[in-house]
């Protein structure tokens, strides 16, 4: 069985000088995983932590060009997601001279923009103001001066001007100025002036002066207005070209700034966090054993030989073997298996040293799932959409990297569609193929496997089949995560729990000798036997009632930790645990069988559906069975592949993952889009 990928842990002893370049070609690198000065791990020896202020300063000058770059690409509208990280390099001089001019020019070209724009929504407003008054063919101070009216003249929001008319209807007249109703004249009796000036308060009524020799608005000015307002929106528009320009002409040139740029702020970043002295850095880090030699030689030729490299095997490291530290487990795969890690992570990782998981999980989803989900045309549809996803022609970012699940599973899929005869819900298709394959074998006839109910009384022993394969798929899977736990636990030499135990040899041969007792007793006709009572017994003791006798074993005293009444009642629960526990993950098995028979009936009824509609010489028929086939595939699909989790979840991870390990998780340059 395949475990954990064996680790090491390097220390580097890095000049100064040679230190970004150091950073830079590991985080390109993606294999090493910095231990930091908090974190324990630590082989040997002391280094103090000093640091110097220049090295230590945060607001260096590559990241402002960085904040002021990522600014200038944000405002510009430009794709940062397209920079790939990795075909980036740490800035040189050259670099940040360039990204100097390239910002003072943009910067030129904003101030620019944003004068001319403000100049045009100064001249917008003036205008409006001038038009607003451009009826008002009287002198102001003759209205003003009306013994009985209180005129009033202001600003407000156009959109509250029918609200304020409603609001003042029968104690006002409000009049609007101008097209747009940003102002307007207000009459009214002078008795009453208070009472409407705490309204037109309550909407945001700005006075307006008026000169008292007012009388209307000259031609002569509307056409001036209407003069500077063009020149004002020629300028705009002008200088939208040449933002336009600035970018069809910089685009390329300010994202790969960016991200050379983002390296450089990251590499300060690390380097800020590692323990140095005036000249010398130290870098500790665990790393793939096989990534060792290559790495040695790559970072002699970076520093010419200016670097001290020290590995240690994981027994060699303090912190690990006093238990302080956790070594971070790497798992190695083809394409195929990895896709599958994530799934074990979400769970828990293995403990550094055990078995890898993933192959198990690998086999078990694929099989599964392609029971549960038997149809050849269906299948073929992930099997499309996995190959799309693997050569990037649908791109659903993080989602691409599952590629090989879909072909895995839309396979499986198709299989199982082959034996029950179901293509997109129709099982006329795949009939001359069944018949020639059973042919061989007898009788020809169609489906290979038919799991829906028929005429034909062998049709239930069909059905019935499958559930007994489903619990002996079961079987296997609940037996494989027993000898799992068994082996992990030898490996970490914790002897007592490899023996007692509900997922010890105890629970083992209790579930075991179970399950070939019932085989004997249904499919052999045999009695149940003194020696079958007294091996269960045994067995079931010993997984329930394992307490003292692993304290026992491992030299833990008292024998009894909290004392006999204590431990018997435990004991008891333990017992009743053990039985619904093994009961529960082989009968849980049975919605295998369950799931493959609902997809049956669910292609079945949108077949019955379509007929109705008018079969597939219909447009009515085909529209159905697009639209139904796309549902099972989008809705089954997603509960089958859940249920199938949760099988893996419960039934096979649940005996062996007692404790979790700590993940290998690399340093990494990150994307723009990440920071």
């Amino acid at each position: 069985m395949a475990r954990t990928a064996e680790m090491k842990l390097l220390e580097l002893m890095v000049l100064k000088e040679d230190i970004a370049p150091v950073v830079e070609y590991i985080g390109k690198k993606e294999n090493f995983q910095f231990v930091t000065k908090n974190s324990g791990s630590k082989p040997s020896g002391k280094i103090n932590s000093a640091g110097n202020s220049s090295a230590l300063n945060s607001f260096s000058e590559d990241a402002e060009l960085f904040s002021q770059l990522k600014s200038a690409c944000i405002e510009l509208q430009l794709d940062t997601a397209s920079i790939k990280i990795s075909e980036c390099l740490s800035p040189t001089d050259i670099e940040r001279n360039e990204a100097y001019r390239i910002i003072e020019s943009y910067k030129s070209l904003q101030q620019r923009n944003e004068a001319a724009s403000e100049n045009f929504v100064k001249v917008t407003d003036a205008r409006k103001e001038v038009l607003a008054f451009a009826n008002l063919n009287v002198p102001y101070s003759e209205l003003e001066h009306l013994s009985f009216l209180s005129m009033k003249i202001g600003r407000i929001v156009p959109s509250d001007f029918d609200k304020i008319k409603a609001a003042l209807e029968g104690t006002a007249e409000v009049i609007a100025l101008g097209d747009d109703k940003s102002h307007i004249l207000v009459a009214s009796s002078k008795k009453g002036r208070f009472a409407i000036d705490t309204e037109l308060k309550n909407y945001g009524f700005t006075p307006v002066e008026v000169p008292h020799d007012f009388n209307g608005v000259p031609e002569d000015v509307l056409a001036g207005m209407d003069k500077k307002l063009a020149e004002a929106r020629e300028a705009v528009d002008e200088l939208v070209v040449e933002r336009m320009n600035f970018v069809e002409t910089h685009k390329d040139k300010l994202l790969k700034l960016l991200g050379d740029f983002s390296i450089a702020v990251q590499v300060d970043n690390i380097t800020h966090s590692l323990e140095s002295t005036e000249l010398v850095y130290r870098l500790t880090g665990w790393i793939y054993v096989n990534d060792v030699p290559a790495y040695m030689k790559d970072l002699d030729e970076i520093t010419e030989g200016r670097i001290v490299i020290r590995e240690y095997d994981v027994h060699e490291v303090v912190d690990v073997v006093n238990g302080k530290e956790q070594v971070p487990v790497k798992l190695k795969h083809g394409k195929f298996v990895k896709s599958f890690e994530r799934m074990v992570f979400s769970y828990g990782a293995p403990i550094y040293g055990t078995i890898d998981p993933t192959p198990f999980v690998a086999v078990f989803f694929t099989l599964l799932f392609g029971i549960m989900f038997g149809d050849c045309g269906q299948g073929l549809c992930f099997v499309i959409m996995g190959i799309l996803m693997a050569r990037k022609i649908i791109n659903v970012g993080n989602w691409n990297k599952f590629a090989p699940i879909f072909i895995a599973i839309g396979i499986s899929s198709s299989i199982m569609g082959v034996l029950t005869g179901e293509f997109f819900g129709t099982e006329r298709l795949l009939e001359p193929f069944a018949e020639w394959v059973t042919g061989f074998f007898g009788t020809p006839h169609a489906p290979i496997l038919r799991l829906m109910p028929s005429d034909d009384p062998k049709s239930i022993y069909v059905m019935f089949g499958v559930f007994g394969v489903a619990v002996a798929i079961g079987f296997v899977i609940n037996t494989c995560g027993l000898i799992i736990n068994m082996i992990n636990n030898l490996i970490r030499k914790k002897y007592a729990e490899v023996l007692f135990g509900k997922n010890g040899l105890a629970g083992a041969v209790f579930f075991w000798y179970v399950i070939a007792l019932v085989l004997r007793i249904v499919l052999l006709n045999h009695k149940v036997a003194v020696y079958d009572i007294i091996i269960i017994c045994v067995a079931l003791f010993f997984a329930a009632f394992a307490s003292p006798f692993e304290r026992a074993m491992n030299g833990e005293k008292p024998i009894f930790e909290n004392g006999f009444g204590t431990y018997l009642i435990s004991s008891v629960v333990e017992l009743i645990e053990v039985f619904s526990g093994y009961l529960s993950n082989t009968i849980s098995f049975v919605r295998v069988g369950a799931f493959a028979l609902s997809h049956a009936v669910l292609n079945f009824t949108i077949m019955t559906l379509t007929n109705m509609c008018g079969g597939v010489a219909s447009v009515g028929g085909i529209i159905v069975l697009i639209l139904g086939n796309a549902l099972i595939i989008v809705l089954e699909g997603m509960i089958v592949a859940i249920q199938v989790i949760r099988l893996q979840y419960y039934e096979f991870f649940s005996k062996f993952f007692h404790e979790n390990g700590r993940e290998f998780k690399p340093f990494a340059f990150e994307s723009i889009s990440e920071k």
